[in-house]
């Protein structure tokens, strides 16, 4: 009973401690070397995970168009949104760089309606709408004194700004991926195969339905994508990106939050969404794992020694909720 229910849970605290080991590594290193080891240590979970279940340690059955779609994701959804949100992390924390991350459903809606002429209902313009309220409610304040009129900002603005591209970009690169999986959709059904879900690779160590391992693939694809263009970007935009690097390597510490962060990410955190939805409607589970603002705000309260507000609170649950209405 509640199966399905308890393994979202458990997605939106594997998000949860993605977040905490992500902006610890991300103030001692910094973003671009964080970025480039979390994608290398990813890429190799994935292989592995790839080849207990698959038989191969790469994907599968794809294309040209694939490739495309999927790649285009990860530029749009790891490198620029993995950047801001990493770089959100360092100005703000990581307790307010996942409540901009409430974001990505309504940029997803929106993108989803002019790329893919998919329609928005009210209750998802009601969402929209009660999304943004909740991240202004909480970023915005009165400015002091009885002769000052307007509002003031409560976060950094640079903080701020990285938060929202962060939240657009993992919209779109949603969108993006979901272009990307229809084509791949094709590629198997010209491959020769049918039905995704009665296929087993031969020869897996694990043998598991190509409908499952097929995520696991297309995030392979955009975890290539964006280990490359991070890489360039810190080899080209950082000074002395190459030695940032050595010296992330040799922290300790940073590497050992950057195998957490990419452990209960792409590892603990894709699994166990693809099988919440095995077990309830893909609405309950993406309601339960949009929990993440309100699941952080106590442990980073407690790991960095944050003060919490009751507006803050109280704004992390409106964001959510709003969340919560593009799956009713």
């Amino acid at each position: 009973m509640y199966t399905g229910e308890l393994i979202s849970l458990g997605v939106a605290l594997s998000w949860t401690i993605t977040a905490l080991f992500a902006e610890i590594a991300s103030k001692r290193i910094g973003s671009l070397p964080l970025n480039v080891t979390r994608m290398a240590i990813s890429l190799a979970l994935l292989a592995i995970i790839l080849w207990a279940t698959t038989g191969l340690p790469y994907p599968q059955f794809t294309d040209g168009r694939t490739w495309l779609w999927l790649c285009l994701s990860g530029v749009v959804g790891y490198v620029f949104g993995d950047y801001c949100l990493f770089n959100s992390y360092i100005q703000m924390g990581s307790r307010f760089g996942q409540l901009f991350m409430t974001l990505s459903a309504p940029t997803a809606a929106l993108v989803g309606r002019l790329l893919l002429g998919e329609q928005m209902s009210a209750m998802g313009f009601a969402g929209m709408f009660v999304t943004l309220f909740g991240i202004g409610f909480t970023i915005l304040a009165k400015k002091d004194g009885t002769d000052q009129k307007g509002l003031k900002l409560r976060l950094p603005l640079k903080g701020i700004l990285f938060g929202i591209g962060a939240g657009v970009g993992q919209g779109c690169g949603l969108v993006l991926s979901k272009v990307g999986m229809e084509y791949y959709d094709q590629s198997i059904a010209a491959a020769g195969i049918a039905d995704l879900t009665t296929y087993y690779a031969p020869g897996a160590l694990i043998p598991l339905p190509l409908s499952t391992t097929m995520p696991f693939a297309s995030t392979m694809i955009r975890g290539l994508i964006g280990i490359l263009g991070f890489s360039i970007a810190l080899l080209c935009f950082s000074p002395k990106g190459g030695q940032q690097l050595v010296n992330a390597v040799k922290d300790k510490k940073s590497m050992a939050c950057a195998l957490c962060s990419s452990f209960f990410g792409p590892c603990v955190g894709v699994s166990l969404s693809l099988m919440a939805t095995l077990y309830t409607s893909t609405g309950i589970a993406q309601t339960i794992m949009s929990l993440t603002p309100i699941l952080i705000i106590a442990p980073a309260a407690l790991m960095f020694h944050q003060r919490v507000t009751l507006r803050e609170v109280l704004g992390a649950i409106i964001s959510v909720a709003g969340v919560c209405l593009f799956f009713l």
